[in-house]
This record gives C-alpha cells, sequence and structure tokens, in this order.
C-alpha cells in the first residue's frame, strides 16, 4: 500500500504541468467558510460577564477556561439574568461549530492539495493533514465544552475541565503550521506572493503567545488564523481564474524551464590564440 501511494506521489510529481479542479474546490470551501464563518460568530455570546479583555470573544474565554472563576466570568453567577442566554447562546452556537469544522478542513486541505499540484513540494501533501486532525482537535474539544456546560448548570465541577487546554492548544498549533506551510508555498509561487506568504508566517506567531498567556493575546488568534486563510482565498481565486480564462496552472515551471535565457542564446566567442601554435 506504502509503495503504491508512494508510485503515485511521484506519477504525480513528474506530470506536465496543468491546471488542477483542486483550486475550484479549495474556492468554494473557502467562500463557505467565510460565509458560515460570519454567520456562526453571531450565534455565540458578544458579551460575557467579567472576562479580561484580551480575551476578545467570550467562546474564546471559555476554551482557556482553567476552573469554576473563569466560567462564572464568561457566564456571570446565578443572579445575573444573562447567565441563561449566554449559555443557551454558547451551547447553539458549539453545535452548529462542528459543520464549520468540516468547512474549514476542506479549505485548509483542499489549498494545500492545490499548492502540492502546482509546486510538487512533498511537504505541501503532508501539510494537508494538519487542518483535518486540528479540526478533530475541535470536535474533542466541543465535546469536553458541552460536558462543562452542563455541569456548571447543575452547579457542578466538570473533570473535562482539565484536559480542556490540550485539545485547545493543539488545535490552534495545528491551524498555525498550516498558514505556515500556505505562506512558505506562496513565497515560491512569485514577489508579490512571496510578500504576502511573509505576513502569513509572521502573523502565526501570535498564537504562541496566545496559548501561553491567553488572558493577554487570545484576541490575536482570530487575525492570526485570517492572514493565512485570506492569503489561501486569493490564491484558490487566482488559480481558478488562471484555469479557467488562461488554461494554465498558477505555476508553470515546464514553459520557464524551457524558454533559454538570454546568456544562454548567445553565441560564445571563439577564444582567441595567441603566440605560436605548438605542432
Amino acid at each position: 500500500m506504502l509503495g503504491g501511494l508512494q508510485q503515485w506521489i511521484e506519477t504525480q510529481r513528474a506530470r506536465p504541468a496543468a491546471p488542477t479542479r483542486a483550486w475550484f474546490w479549495t474556492l468554494v470551501f473557502g467562500l463557505a467558510t467565510l460565509s458560515f464563518g460570519l454567520h456562526l460568530a453571531q450565534l455565540f455570546p458578544q458579551v460575557g460577564h467579567a472576562i479580561a479583555p484580551g480575551y476578545g470573544a467570550p467562546v474564546l474565554a471559555l476554551e482557556f477556561a482553567g476552573g469554576q472563576d473563569d466560567l462564572v466570568a464568561v457566564f456571570g453567577p446565578e443572579s445575573d439574568p444573562r447567565q441563561v442566554p449566554r449559555l443557551a447562546a454558547m451551547r447553539t452556537g458549539n453545535e452548529q461549530d462542528y459543520l464549520y469544522m468540516l468547512l474549514y478542513a476542506g479549505f485548509l486541505a483542499g489549498g494545500c492539495i492545490a499548492l502540492w499540484r502546482e509546486l510538487r513540494l512533498r511537504p505541501l501533501l503532508a501539510a494537508a493533514a494538519l487542518p483535518v486532525v486540528a479540526a478533530l482537535c475541535d470536535g474533542y474539544e466541543n465535546y469536553l465544552l458541552f460536558d462543562i456546560q452542563a455541569a456548571f448548570t447543575a452547579g457542578d465541577y466538570s473533570p473535562a475541565m482539565a484536559s480542556l487546554r490540550y485539545p485547545v492548544a493543539a488545535k490552534f498549533l495545528l491551524l498555525a503550521a498550516t498558514n505556515v506551510a500556505i505562506g512558505g508555498a506562496a513565497m515560491q509561487i512569485g514577489r508579490w506572493w512571496a510578500l504576502f506568504g511573509t505576513l502569513a508566517i509572521l502573523a502565526a506567531i501570535p498564537t504562541v503567545m496566545a496559548i501561553i498567556t491567553p488572558a493577554a493575546f487570545a484576541w490575536a488568534l482570530v487575525p492570526s488564523a485570517a492572514a493565512g486563510w485570506l492569503l489561501l482565498l486569493a490564491l484558490a481565486v487566482a488559480g481558478s481564474w488562471q484555469a479557467l480564462a488562461a488554461k494554465r496552472p498558477l505555476v508553470d515551471f515546464d514553459d520557464a524551464a524551457t524558454v533559454p535565457s538570454p546568456r544562454q542564446s548567445e553565441p560564445v566567442p571563439a577564444r582567441p590564440i595567441f603566440g605560436r601554435r605548438k605542432r
């Protein structure tokens, strides 16, 4: 099985440059991810009871909660009339979050595959697995959050609180690594793409800061992820346009390799010979 997979990979690497349909699927999943993400953001509670400003959204404060005090800061005490609406909104958002996981996993994985078919770099094919694993971590995180919310509603403490930080950290680190792979691939395409690719790579740095000190930097997780996602969406638009309008791939190294350089096309002058020729 592994031998057949290796042979298939080598065959794909050796194929002539051609437009790939992976860009179309990446574009479809990207637009769906963007639109559904905007919808999903409106479902979650917009304001917490007393969360630190560095968290930004209450849902991020919940993901990094480490104890009952953090939950009270998100939802409020029992005397707070907004506690129940916050709990209901958070549960609704987390329920629909499962669809969002499928969308962003398809978007990022499809983009890595499209970039691999363009650039023929093996790390990009391996990077396609990163968002899939991130979505699985996200799903396990939601499973823990449901248990935590149910226990909090009943006035109890959930043991799941002790395990929550691990899938949360893994999810964000895997998504940041995916953005680094996308940014690195963009740097191989052209000058302007290299600029945006560098920005996407640098934008992944705050992810580590947010995991270490979420109360101060968790707000940076959204723009950090958005930098790589918007870059990939732009690449998907460009790749789809090239395939539809020009019938060409986004990256065509084959043509560049067949065109001789100006120096190669110039005749090489004969070397002058001085002195008498030896017999």
